[in-house]
């Protein structure tokens, strides 16, 4: 999930570029804008950086054990094809 500081900071950004008379006029946009974005965001399937991170770890782990058990499987098969 996204991080909410990062979320807060651009509902901040968002209400401070709204013209003043206009902000008057909305009060309460940079928690109008922080609730729309937070649930616009929860909608789309997104995952952490760190996530992704550890992810991408554990595949790049499984794909080194699965090239060793093939180079084993390769060697057991030789072994059995000159018997």
């Amino acid at each position: 999930m996204l991080d909410p500081k990062k979320i807060e900071e651009i509902a901040r950004q968002i209400a401070e570029s709204i013209p003043p008379g206009v902000k008057n006029m909305a009060e309460g946009a940079e928690t109008r804008v922080k609730q729309v974005l937070q649930s616009q965001l929860s909608r789309l399937d997104f995952v952490s950086r760190e996530e992704f991170d550890v992810q991408t770890h554990v595949l790049q782990r499984t794909r080194e054990k699965l090239e060793a058990m093939e180079a084993r499987l390769g060697e057991l098969e030789k072994q059995l094809s000159q018997d």
